[in-house]
């Protein structure tokens, strides 16, 4: 296959990792990166390393310190601050700019793939993003991580414009959704008939809250007493509030996560009979609980019978969200350099590696 390039938007935890595993994969070369701040565009490929150490810091997450999506900025807070300049400007190689999203698609023609790496504390904000890719002709492969169910029909509505842009669209492309939804539908190809689907997963980050504030935020949104809309405007002491509460790890049951639609578009099963849940450990790096995927069946025999699927508790976050993430990356390109375009999820295509 042949390089591909490829831009990220957004330099909070999820982004920088992205930008970090690629340089541990073939065929990859990371050409623009951008957040509220600024935007780095070497077509030759970034400085990935030097872009990192620039960038390391703390990040800015309070609800006032959101802007506008349709000023170009980020939907939400969650942008790496550093030194005398904040988040990516702080690299050599960026320049500040109040349009970053606009500055990448300005320069989208070289760009092969865009993975979006902003939280999505808007539930129309990706697929707006998308939008004004589409809108500007972009032919290339876009790639999102997000979770929430309901974003999935946003873009699904969007499929006639995109096929026609020529882009294709690959939704809910991290760990879950994404990876795990992957295994599930894979795992289900051993019965006529599937039951149900559950997704348990076990996320430890000792870093806390500090390091990885975008995805806790929206993690709290998925619990009983909370929105989206909650998270979006908490406070920090609000959401340190909340993660006190739990003595630094907290359990969630019944969220919702796209992998149900994702799974139910693919012809796997029906939404109703997925769910997700799992344990968020600030406290530790360990793992809390044992990331299984159970699929539950008939048979062609007519017994019913369990397939599991289980992640090596050393296997880090950012080696299940962003590793599978490039391997959809490197799926939708192959799709849309063979004239495959429109909006697909995880179920439906295998990842690359």
């Amino acid at each position: 296959m042949d390089e591909i390039t490829f831009a990220v938007l957004g330099t909070g935890g999820i982004g920088r990792r992205t930008l970090e595993v690629s340089t541990e994969k073939e065929g990859l070369t990371p050409v623009a990166a951008c957040d509220r701040h600024g935007v780095a565009i070497d077509h030759g490929g970034l400085d990935v390393d030097e872009l990192l150490a620039a960038t390391e810091g703390n990040i800015a997450s309070d609800p006032e310190d959101r802007v506008s999506t349709d000023g170009g900025g980020a939907a939400a807070a969650g942008v790496k601050q550093t030194g005398e300049d904040a988040g990516v400007v702080a690299s050599a190689q960026a320049e500040p700019t109040e349009t970053p999203i606009d500055d990448v698609i300005a320069e989208s023609e070289a760009i092969d793939a865009v993975l979006v790496a902003l939280p999505n504390f808007e539930h129309d904000f990706i697929p707006r993003v998308v939008d004004r890719f589409a809108e500007a002709d972009y032919s290339g492969t876009v790639i999102d991580v997000l979770k929430r169910s309901r974003v999935i029909d946003m873009l699904d509505d969007r499929a006639d414009a995109l096929e026609a842009a020529g882009m294709t669209v690959v939704c809910g492309a991290g760990a879950t959704p994404g990876f795990l939804t992957g295994a599930a539908a894979l795992a289900a190809q051993s019965f006529v008939e599937i039951e149900s689907v559950d997704i348990w997963w076990g996320v430890g980050l000792k870093s806390g809250y500090e390091d990885n504030r975008g995805t806790v935020r929206e993690d709290i949104a998925h619990l009983p007493d909370y929105d989206i809309e909650d998270a979006r405007e908490m406070s920090e002491a609000e959401i340190e509030a909340v993660i006190d509460e739990h003595d630094g790890v907290i359990e969630f049951e019944d969220m919702e996560h796209a992998d149900d639609v994702l799974l139910e578009r693919a012809g796997i099963c029906d939404a109703e009979d997925v769910t997700v849940g799992g344990i968020l450990d600030l406290t530790a790096d360990e793992k809390p609980t044992t990331t299984t995927v159970s699929v539950t069946g008939r048979t062609f025999d007519g017994e019913t019978g369990t397939n599991t699927f289980q992640l090596d508790d050393d296997t880090s976050m950012e080696a299940n969200v962003n590793g599978p993430a490039l391997g959809y990356m490197k799926a939708g390109v192959r799709r849309n350099r063979a004239g495959e375009y429109g909006v697909f999820g995880p179920g439906e295509l295998m990842p690359g590696f």
